[in-house]
């Protein structure tokens, strides 16, 4: 059989065991309702999300506005919408860019172990000893609250957890046979690392990128929540809950509904997470 036939086969199968969870099936719907939601939200928006109307502040959830308006009259659906655009887009880059440099790091540690592997693990180390937040929110107050600093800041806040789980995988990946026959024969070390190791050492590194886009959502609207993430009027949910937690007891359904729909869309990942990690594990190749 080809690679490309089993390629296809180990998908299938893979597959077969995802969809026997109810819990990882249920994530990746709301997975890819929260896509499709993010990627088509200004099309399906009805009102504008930047729109006032001061009398209507509060609104109640009613037929004109299925989630209500908040303190300035603006539509809550909308916003929302508009704002799975605005998370997606930090999660998207922010796991794009700990997945690169953390990759690259935890692989070259593992293989190559020695002085490279007390380098880097080190460094790691340094940076974990601060709390994921901590660490993010004193990179987002020396460079400014921006979407962009935002980004680089949770970016770089990921890169351990990608680091570790990369090295681990590539040290369980480089014992086996087949690489040491490419040693064998010539092959540099750059190559060995990204034709063998890294292809068979993926599965976990897939696993750690999808629990990490749930990580980036709440440490991004934690940083929102606290004023130094997206800064209004854009509708981000942490800056949405941000602005209205003052407004609990007059009007709860403006904190209510952002706060529950960032909880759904991180169980949605966890979820899915869970049980694409028991669907690659080896063990339970059938």
């Amino acid at each position: 059989m080809n690679s490309r036939g089993r390629t296809q086969t180990h998908a299938a199968l893979v597959w077969r065991r995802l969809r026997r969870s109810k819990t990882a099936v249920a994530g990746l719907v709301i997975v890819g309702v929260y896509l499709f939601l993010a990627l088509c939200g200004p099309w399906l928006a009805p009102y504008d999300p930047y729109f006032q109307d001061l009398n209507i502040s509060y609104l109640r959830p009613c037929m004109a506005h299925w989630l209500g308006c908040d303190e300035f009259g603006r539509d809550i659906l909308s916003r929302l919408l508009y704002g799975a655009r605005v998370s997606l887009v930090i999660q998207f880059w922010a796991v794009m860019i700990s997945l690169a440099v953390g990759t690259f790091l935890g692989s070259a540690s593992g293989y190559f172990g020695g002085k490279v592997d007390e380098i880097v693990m080190r460094l790691m180390d340094v940076m974990m000893a601060f709390p994921g937040i901590l660490l993010a929110l004193a990179i987002v107050a020396i460079l400014g609250p921006s979407l962009t600093n935002l980004i680089v800041a949770i970016g770089i806040n990921s890169v351990p957890g990608f680091s570790r789980v990369a090295r681990g995988a590539v040290i369980s990946v480089k014992k086996n046979d087949y690489v040491t026959a490419a040693r064998a024969i010539g092959e540099n070390d750059l190559s060995i690392l990204f034709r063998y190791v890294l292809p068979n050492a993926i599965s976990p590194i897939i696993v750690q990128t999808t629990m990490r886009m749930a990580t980036v959502l709440l440490t991004a609207a934690g940083l929102g929540f606290l004023g130094l993430g997206v800064q209004p009027p854009s509708p981000e949910w942490g800056t949405m809950l941000s602005a209205a937690r003052v407004y609990l007891r007059s009007a709860p359904h403006v904190a209510i509904i952002p706060g529950v729909t960032i909880m759904i869309v991180v169980l949605g990942f966890n979820f899915f997470g869970d049980g694409l990690q028991d669907a690659l594990n080896p063990r339970l190749k059938e």
